[in-house]
């Protein structure tokens, strides 16, 4: 009997231990880790909440790009690193939903080495064309994909601008070269010079270029055509019926964070992203926002690796 006293002193006194943690959280700066490079909408919005957080909670949080390996390798770093609520990831559809289907061996298990805090947004996807391309939509670029040799760039093997390129010449029965880059920003680079045809990109790093006449919007890569962009169409309704290929991102923690934490982290989020500012800023980025608690990401989260595992199966696709 003593000894079962004594085990659940222990326990409370571990708990309590636990509380008192968490409510002085934060007592020194936050690591927000973006898994890659500067530049793309994953970086770009981990910026914008590290400022708009580090505000609220009155500690810096500090943005670390640590690219490569299609995102896994800034996952991992957060993956294994202490569950107190210093570490975060930028997390992304596909660090913590495509990988685990497109790699044959993950240093992570993208759910439980990780904690859903928040969701943050999704990015609307565009198929671009440098100007020089002669094709203005679907049917004309797969026509001219059979008539001769064509690439497209993406921000990595791995990446959702990968997949989408390997679904898209899986669907539409064209072979069309893939060329990887480190990062969305040098991508983007080389199709305004011309060194690639086409990227399969997120909408916000590729609409001003579109706007200023520097690229040719083909299609949108979602379900439905984008606010920002009304005027194209999707690829789905352009002749391949079942094309969908979005792209998201949210703050993830090491697995076993205090609830505690990741529900003040949520919130803070929410509110965030619910800002006037920042509701503007994403309907003409083409970007949409969807308040979610942590146990709605969660099982958002896991959903998104069922729902990627059989469209990467149907690509082809590989990145190992």
């Amino acid at each position: 009997m003593r000894q079962r006293n004594v085990l659940a002193l222990m326990l409370c006194l571990a708990l309590a231990a636990g509380e008192v943690a968490a409510q002085a959280w934060p007592s020194k700066p936050i690591r927000l880790v973006v898994p890659f490079p500067p530049g793309g909408f994953a970086d770009v919005y981990g910026r914008v909440l590290a400022n708009h957080l580090g505000n609220a909670l009155g500690q810096s949080v500090v943005v670390e790009n640590r690219s490569g390996a299609g995102g896994n390798i800034g996952a991992e770093v957060v993956a294994k690193s202490a569950p107190d609520g210093y570490t975060l990831v930028m997390g992304t559809v596909g660090t913590h939903a495509i990988n685990v289907s497109l790699y044959s061996k993950m240093p992570y298990d993208a759910l439980r080495d990780f904690a859903p805090v928040a969701f943050v947004a999704e990015a609307e996807g565009l198929l671009v064309a440098h100007p020089s391309v002669p094709a203005n939509t679907v049917p004309e670029l797969i026509a001219l994909a059979r008539s001769r040799p064509l690439t497209y760039g993406s921000a990595g093997a791995g990446t959702t601008g990968h997949l989408a390129g390997e679904l898209f010449k899986s669907m539409a029965k064209v072979d069309i070269t893939h060329v990887p880059y480190k990062g969305n920003v040098p991508a983007i680079t080389d199709i305004l010079a011309g060194q690639v045809s086409l990227v399969f990109a997120t909408l916000p790093t590729v609409l001003p270029h579109v706007r200023a006449g520097k690229l040719k919007a083909i299609a949108v890569l979602g379900p439905s055509r984008s606010t920002a962009l009304p005027e194209v169409p999707t690829v789905a309704e352009s002749g391949l019926a079942g094309f969908e290929v979005n792209n998201w991102v949210g703050v993830f923690a090491p697995a076993g964070t205090p609830p505690a934490v990741t529900g003040r982290l949520n919130a803070e989020v929410v509110r965030i992203m619910r800002l006037p500012e920042l509701q503007a800023r994403l309907a003409g980025e083409g970007m949409r926002f969807v308040p979610m608690t942590v146990e709605q990401f969660a099982a958002f989260s896991k959903s998104e690796v069922a729902h990627w595992a059989p469209v990467v199966k149907a690509s082809g696709a590989r990145a190992d």
